[in-house]
């Protein structure tokens, strides 16, 4: 569904990424594993469009994105909830959602989505008509996933989404995100929690400074004693 070859991408002088190459299967979960700055973030920005890359190739669903712009990346099935959340602070719960469809004219099925969402984050249905800036960091994470599912992606691009959450929300986030792709989303998902980002991924990839440095079947890096040591803890 995603493939990436040998992009670069620079921030002014600074090379944040080093001609990564890597692949996500259609109805997979991908892993981006690595410490703070090895480029993950940057990584799923260049995809979704939001930062251009010096060289190399995207191409999703077998057409060339590299130089599309996002909201034409949008339109043809691809989402990214992006680290920190980003709600639109000033606005409610309901005009969130909303927002996330606004590519759309099927008003029947926007309907039908978002009674799906409140279905899926039933948090979200009791503070529909709050200020979404007044909501806790585990409301506001559920809104930013309920937000880009409102635009019906093929592929979710998910920055962080654990940052910040007591144990017991990550646990219900981490629920989700299996659920959404056992119901067909493919998932390219960024995550410090290492741990817990193998547990759901069919693959992952490790990062360092801008480069792969490992990859294979999360199971494996998950097993992987130099992964244990730098990621994991153990």
């Amino acid at each position: 569904m995603l493939k990436i070859e040998n992009i670069n991408v620079y921030y002014g002088i600074i090379h944040a990424i080093k001609g990564i190459t890597l692949e996500v299967e259609e109805g997979k979960i991908v892993t981006l594993i690595g410490a703070n700055g090895a480029g993950k973030t940057t990584i799923l920005r260049t995809i979704s469009g939001l930062i251009k890359a010096k060289s190399g190739n995207i191409w999703f669903k077998g057409q060339d994105i590299t130089s599309a712009l996002a909201e034409k990346i949008v339109e043809m099935g691809m989402s990214h909830v992006l680290e920190g959340r980003r709600v639109f602070a000033n606005m409610s719960v309901y005009e969130n959602l909303e927002l996330g469809a606004y590519l759309r004219k099927d008003k029947a099925e926007i309907k039908k989505d978002m009674n799906k969402v409140f279905d899926r984050f039933p948090r979200l249905l009791e503070r529909k008509n709050q200020i979404a800036g007044t909501l806790s960091g585990g409301e506001q994470q559920m809104l930013a996933m309920g937000r880009a599912l409102m635009s019906r992606p093929k592929l979710l691009l998910l920055d962080e989404p654990s940052m910040g959450l007591a144990p017991l929300l990550v646990q219900e986030i981490f629920s989700i995100i299996k659920e959404l792709n056992n119901e067909g989303t493919t998932i390219l998902l960024v995550e410090q929690n290492a741990h817990m980002a193998l547990s759901v991924a069919n693959r992952g990839y490790v990062l360092e400074t801008g480069r792969i440095v490992l990859d294979g079947p999360a199971s494996e890096l998950a097993a992987s004693e130099d992964v244990r040591k730098a990621y994991l803890g153990v």
